[in-house]
């Protein structure tokens, strides 16, 4: 691939469907591999022989990989262009989904994870980035960042369904094979994608590193802590180098002459309150996925299958959602649907909170929906916001902050949800101060949204 001459034209309108296409898939299997795998952790910790910390690191493992590289590979996406940073990515991911299915043990899928997170960073912003500058319509690009979150949306419904029926028929490592045919359909998809050029970007080595070291600092101790004590020398190391690690990494932003996440950025408002209420939404989507997977499986007795069609009535529609948060957006601006799906997240979590060891299955899964809807209502409306925020070619720096900060949100949900199951005096009481605690930062993001303006974009900032 080359970053010169496209291979194929790119008109003023309706773009490429190629790219579209391929940035979908992409988009479907990094959200599958943060869904699958949840439902089939009981499978896992009986197979590899582990209990709920390592059962988190196989989740973490991936988003944090995920989280802490997304910024460099948003950099990468920028300097090598688009498409050759998607195909990389994809190769990459494909092989580290081979290797999870084959992971002997724990360390192993571990290991593998964080390969399949670091590929995934590279392929997210890429993905964003490629639609970005597929589609130089305004208009046309909002369909298509739709049409792309669907590639998420139809992730999420399918991921718990799929994860349960393959797990319970032929066993939790085909939870990674099952990759490989939608790897192999994207990257033919890409060869017809339109060649994007690459600009100066250059890596910001120690923005990196000590980006690395911070989330991965937090991520342990909240994780050992939670299964070992808060007071053990290495939890209380491992904290103070995450807070080390996150002053250096500020320092470096802001006096770096190419920093990774360009400190300006923040400058606007839209910016800022775009990667909070990123934060908040993913914490409350992956964490209480994580624990009502635990908890239909451990307190309610469900097969992997069973737990995973409890999903969904929470992920049936949210395709349909994605799309009709486009047109609301269009209409009335992106803080309409971003403010009322976080309220009904919100509300649908605060309703989560009466669940008990009998109450009935149907009723749980019912009670899930709101959840699913209020973040199909609210993320196509965010993403699309952001993008008009910025300057086109920072579209994939702009991108991998949005999807970092998601994926951050993520990470420590598993993380601090997974103490408090760990640490408080039975599970149900573990869960409803995670539900809680989710419900507050979702009510706290809407709080947010309501600070911003109410046109439909903000002007990009003056230097980034």
């Amino acid at each position: 691939m080359t970053t010169g001459t496209a291979s194929a034209p790119v008109t003023a309108r309706g773009g490429s469907p190629a790219a579209l296409g391929a940035a979908l898939l992409g988009f479907f299997l990094i959200s599958l591999d943060a869904l699958i795998v949840t439902v089939a952790l009981p499978d896992i910790g009986r197979g590899l022989g582990v209990g709920m910390s390592g059962l988190q690191w196989v989740v973490d493992g991936y988003t944090l990989m995920f989280a802490a590289l997304m910024l460099s590979a948003g950099a990468l996406s920028d300097r090598i262009g688009a498409k050759r940073a998607f195909g990389g990515g994809l190769v990459l991911f494909a092989t580290a989904s081979m290797a999870c299915g084959l992971a002997p043990g724990l360390a192993g899928l571990v290991a593998a994870r964080l390969v399949q997170g670091a590929a995934a960073a590279v392929m997210m912003p890429a993905s964003l980035a490629l639609v970005r500058q597929s589609f130089p319509d305004q208009a046309e690009r909002a369909r298509a960042i739709a049409v792309w979150t669907v590639g998420g949306a139809v992730a999420v419904a399918a991921g718990p369904v799929v994860g349960g029926a393959l797990t319970a028929s032929v066993g939790w490592r085909w939870i990674f094979y099952v990759n490989l045919p939608a790897a192999v359909v994207a990257r033919v998809l890409l060869t017809r994608a339109p060649a994007s050029r690459g600009m100066p970007a250059r890596l910001d080595w120690l923005g990196q590193v000590t980006a690395v070291l911070a989330m991965g600092g937090l991520t342990y101790g909240v994780i050992e802590g939670g299964a070992q004590g808060f007071g053990r020398l290495g939890v209380v190391v491992s904290f103070g180098v995450a807070a080390a690690a996150a002053a250096g990494f500020l320092v470096a932003q802001s006096r770096g002459s190419r920093p990774m996440l360009p400190l300006p950025l923040f400058r606007t408002h839209v910016v800022t309150v775009s990667l909070v209420v990123g934060f908040m939404l993913n914490a409350a989507y992956y964490g209480g996925v994580f624990d009502f997977s635990l908890y239909l499986q451990q307190v309610r007795g469900q097969t992997a299958l069973h737990a995973g069609l409890m999903f969904i009535p929470m992920t049936a529609l949210v395709a349909v959602v994605n799309l009709a948060s486009a047109r609301v957006a269009a209409r009335f601006g992106p803080r309409v649907p971003m403010t009322v799906g976080q309220l009904v997240g919100g509300a649908g979590l605060l309703s989560l909170l009466t669940v008990g060891a009998h109450t009935p299955v149907w009723a749980v899964a019912a009670l899930m929906v709101p959840v699913g809807l209020g973040g199909a209502l609210a993320v196509p409306a965010l993403t699309a916001m952001l993008l008009d925020a910025v300057p086109a070619d920072r579209a994939g720096t702009a991108g991998a902050a949005l999807n970092t900060a998601r994926q951050v949100g993520g990470a420590i949900a598993v993380a601090v949800f997974g103490a408090l199951l760990a640490g408080a005096e039975s599970f149900l009481v573990g869960m409803r101060w995670s539900v809680l605690l989710a419900a507050v930062g979702l009510l706290a993001g809407a709080g947010a949204t309501l600070t911003l303006p109410r046109a439909a974009r903000a002007e990009a900032p003056a230097a980034i």
